[in-house]
């Protein structure tokens, strides 16, 4: 996720707990706290009324559920030809437990059920908070595998206040389900340490075009309806799940070593967009020359009519809001890089996912970090500028919003709270830190390795540290506990003069633009 500049400006400092530890011990933590999920399983047994359950990540308690692992969604959704009715939906899952169940949490928050099944035979089931509690009629042994089909609506409509979810476009619909939002569209294990595959049904009346992550598989017209079937060729993160329905434009391309490329874009805006759709190829040549191959099935961009404050990364369909290409504020060397923070993604974040959401830094400080190495390899802007920057800022955004490894937990009204600058350009200058400390040809040869080993994987901090450690020939605990954990930010490495600058001396940072437009001013 890429903010706007609005929004990518500091947040207040929350009440949330506060992580100080260092890299190691991330494994036993994270470890402990499944542990403790584990056994809430069999809590629920005894219980006399369902409860919402969690993985325990420090950020999202809740968020995910324990006692089983999810090979595979399959999502059926019809749309009504109107984008503030719900969709009518059944989501199916093949799953396996991975301990004794007597009742199987998803997470779900936003649309009715009418009914579920599990291995075909009817099953009870309840709401508890944001799960969808289901009992079988037996209970469930470890190791068994198990297909959950739920019979739900999946409403476009916010409601109470909850963010994410399907944004509503001038057309139609699209998805954004960062951090934690994808089970308000449908039911679902919500959490990035439980990736699957995907395949996407999806029903529209004449005039709509549908599209969802990975490739096509069919298109079936009946009467006066289509439907479109989308499948992931690669295990992907719920919050990663993009379909776009809308009067679009479906522009197809090839990319590097015949990698099929695809664009979804306003019908009306087709042509004025194409001067951008067209860098693509070139930018994903750029990517693997620094990191090597793509490592997903397609690529392209999802152009939504839609004021939403952000970019996403969608696992092989980014989304954009049309006005970043459209809005003559926003200098080319800006949106160019804006592609690529997203197209970057697709390797840190998509390809290899964060275990917890407090490894998000592994997402947006490597995308954050390439954006800024394309805009100085081809706009001129001086990386070493961006850096010296950040790091006068980085006490401040330490302050506000915790280290980069450790951010503070979101506010409750505000669950994109976590995607503070401590994780862009906080967590780039980390990367720019340890390319001094280790050296330029070992930290490329880091980077390399790192999205190749995790590859359709998760990862931790704590492997990332491990690596780096192993590649370099040194222990690098000390340092990555400095630089990711610290409430100060380390002096930087061969730039002894480089200091923390006070708030009244912040300079503007060097990511943003210098625009006028009142709906993205720049920000410090």
């Amino acid at each position: 996720m890429l903010l706007t500049p609005r929004d990518r400006a500091p947040r207040p400092a929350t009440d949330g707990a506060r992580a100080r530890t260092d890299a190691p011990r991330i494994k036993r933590r994270l470890k402990a706290a499944l542990v403790a999920s584990a056994a809430s399983v069999c809590l629920v047994a005894a219980s006399a009324s369902p409860i919402p359950l969690g993985v325990g990540d420090r950020l999202f308690p809740y968020l995910g559920n324990p006692g089983y692992d999810v090979a595979a969604y399959d999502l059926s959704l019809t749309y009504p030809g109107s984008n503030d009715k719900p969709l009518q939906a059944v989501t199916t899952i093949d799953a396996r437990t991975t301990a004794p169940l007597s009742r199987v949490n998803l997470d779900f928050a936003r649309g009715k059920v009418s009914a579920v099944e599990i291995d075909g035979e009817p099953a009870s089931f309840a709401a508890a908070d944001e799960d969808l509690v289901i009992t079988p009629d037996e209970a469930l042994p470890q190791g068994q595998r198990m297909r959950i089909t739920v019979r739900h609506t999946s409403d476009p409509m916010p409601a109470g206040g909850r963010e994410g979810g399907w944004v509503r476009t001038s057309d139609g619909l699209a998805m954004a389900n960062q951090a934690d939002a994808a089970h308000l569209v449908f039911p679902c294990n919500d959490h990035p340490s439980d990736k699957a595959g995907f395949t996407f049904r999806i029903t529209a009346p004449e005039g709509y075009t549908a599209v969802a992550n990975g490739l096509q598989a069919d298109v079936r017209r009946s009467g006066t309806a289509t439907r479109w079937t989308y499948r992931t060729q690669h295990p992907m993160a719920t919050e990663l799940a993009q379909v776009s329905i809308g009067r679009s434009t479906v522009v197809r391309r090839t990319g590097p070593h015949a990698l099929p490329l695809r664009d979804v874009v306003p019908t009306r805006h087709r042509t004025a967009l194409e001067p951008w759709l067209a860098k693509t190829p070139d930018q994903i040549a750029w990517m693997e020359g620094k990191i090597g191959r793509y490592p997903l099935e397609t690529y392209g961009l999802l152009v939504a009519d839609a004021s939403t404050g952000f970019e996403l990364e969608t696992q092989t369909l980014s989304l954009f809001e049309r006005e970043l290409f459209t809005d003559p504020a926003f200098p080319e060397w800006y949106v160019d890089s804006v592609m690529v923070h997203e197209l970057a993604h697709q390797w840190f974040g998509n390809s290899v996912s964060p275990r917890t959401w407090s490894d998000l830094w592994l997402n947006e400080g490597h995308a954050t970090w390439y954006e800024a190495l394309y805009a100085q390899e081809k706009s001129n802007r001086s990386l070493e500028s961006r850096m010296r920057a950040a790091y006068g800022a980085s006490d401040r955004w330490r302050a506000a919003g915790g280290p980069p490894a450790a951010p503070k937990v979101p506010e409750a009204d505000s669950r994109l709270g976590i995607f503070r600058p401590n994780v862009y350009d906080g967590a780039a200058l980390v990367l720019y830190a340890l390319r001094q400390e280790i050296g330029r040809r070992v930290f490329e040869g880091l980077e390399r390795a790192w999205v190749s080993q995790y590859r359709d994987g998760t990862a931790t901090t704590a492997d990332f540290v491990s690596l780096a450690s192993r590649l370099s020939g040194r222990d690098l605990n000390g340092f990555f506990q400095a630089w990711l954990f610290g409430e100060k930010t380390p002096p930087m490495p061969g730039h002894p003069d480089w200091k923390p600058v006070a708030a009244r001396q912040s300079p503007e940072k060097p990511s943003t633009p210098k625009v006028t437009a009142p709906r993205k001013g720049a920000v410090e």
